[in-house]
């Protein structure tokens, strides 16, 4: 399982407030969510934005509150993957119950800018940035985790 996009970056101890704002929850709409992902931290997030991009950033994405509607709003906006040097643990379990696929890679976190190209293995867990021709070795994903996020989330795995 491969995945290939432009990166959207972003710093240390981005919240779920900052991800999708408190004031959106009361839908649950997908696409709705997605109109809104991270509008407080990067106003042009939603306009520059394609299915199949990669975000990456630094220490503690995701901390804050534990509602899945973060991880949701990401997926959402086209997001295939998001690579961070740690994320917040409750974040972490939501985004592979929603099957959003996620990676812990200090180095990739810290190597990889904003803009480029970035090719992700799944299966080796080698992060590939096309831009620079670096890579990265990243954890591949147990099998368990791959059925989750192939089957689109852990309610889909179960069926």
């Amino acid at each position: 399982m491969k995945v290939s996009g432009k990166v959207h970056k972003y710093g240390d101890n981005v919240d779920t407030d900052v991800i999708i704002p408190a004031r959106y929850l009361n839908t649950a709409d997908h696409k709705e969510l997605a109109s809104h992902c991270m509008e407080d931290i990067d106003t042009e997030f939603v306009n520059k934005v394609r299915d199949g991009d990669i975000m990456v950033a630094k220490s503690n994405f995701g901390c804050g509150s534990s509602r899945e509607h973060a991880p949701i709003a990401i997926k959402a906006s086209g997001i295939s993957c998001v690579i961070a040097k740690s994320f917040a643990r409750i974040f972490y379990r939501n985004s592979i119950n929603i099957g959003l696929p996620i990676i812990e890679c200090p180095e990739a976190a810290e190597g990889i800018q904003d803009g480029d190209n970035v090719e992700i293995d799944f299966d080796t867990g080698v992060i590939a940035d096309r831009t620079t021709g670096k890579t990265y070795q990243g954890n591949p994903f147990p099998e368990f985790i791959k059925n989750i996020i192939n089957k689109n989330g852990l309610l889909n795995s179960l069926k």
